[in-house]
């Protein structure tokens, strides 16, 4: 209820803004931090050996040095690789397509899109599903499962009517999925710099990072389509 009230009390454009701040903020509130690294552990000092006192036999002296020669040196735990957060194709220059969703702007990476269709009939709705879940995209060779993007991405905050406007839908990869947005533009090249790529993945795992120019969000496609693997799995809507 809290979220449908929500949905029916927010200015379109209001509720746009608001989230593409969110998103940028988002994309970018690591960067400071980048360079940040934990310190590196001191290694303990290796233990001296014992003097040998003046009271001792040899025979002792000897023993106590084999001891403390023998002893193993202290390891030293290797500090935690940082995972790779960039995805392999954004190491270099790749093609680009901005899809619309409820006035908001997306881009996915070329490489990683499946196909466009144009939606031409009803989308089959599957019943008891979440309202992210827009239901069965009938095909000839595969069946697509087609997202709501806008419930999904933007849950609270999505204008009235914003289901209506869909005309087309983006596969994501080889997957099942798709997303349903309102339009698609002409592809364009990015290189690596272009983007600002997102320095950690606890908060909207699937926003990879900011495409600067256009200011608008870019997908990890891969990522997307895993998390709603699980959303299924778990029948749940909050993928943040």
């Amino acid at each position: 209820m809290a979220d449908e009230k929500l949905t029916q009390l927010a200015d379109p454009a209001s509720a746009i803004a608001s989230y593409l701040d969110e998103l940028l903020h988002t994309a970018t509130d690591t960067a400071l931090r980048e360079d940040i690294r934990e310190p590196e552990p001191v290694p303990e000092a290796r233990p001296e050996p014992k003097p040998v006192s003046l009271m001792e036999t040899p025979t002792q002296a000897l023993q106590t040095q084999e001891i403390v020669a023998s002893a193993p040196e202290p390891t030293v735990e290797p500090m935690p690789e940082t995972p790779a957060l960039r995805p392999e194709w954004s190491e270099r220059p790749f093609e680009c397509l901005i899809f619309t969703v409820a006035g908001l702007q997306l881009a996915v990476p070329l490489v990683l899109l499946g196909a466009i269709h144009r939606i031409e009939e009803d989308i089959r709705p599957i019943p008891g599903s979440p309202r992210w879940y827009m239901g069965i995209r009938p095909a000839t060779h595969q069946n697509l499962r087609v997202v709501d993007t806008a419930e999904w991405i933007m849950a609270g905050r999505v204008p009235i009517g914003a289901r209506d406007n869909y005309r087309f839908v983006i596969r994501l990869d080889n997957s099942e999925w798709g997303l349903a947005c309102d339009d698609v533009a002409q592809s364009f090249t990015l290189s690596p710099d272009d983007v600002r790529w997102r320095t950690a993945r606890s908060k909207r795992p699937w926003l990879a990072g900011t495409v600067i120019e256009q200011m608008c969000a870019l997908v990890d496609v891969r990522t997307m389509a895993d998390l709603l693997v699980r959303a299924e799995r778990e029948h749940h809507l909050d993928l943040n």
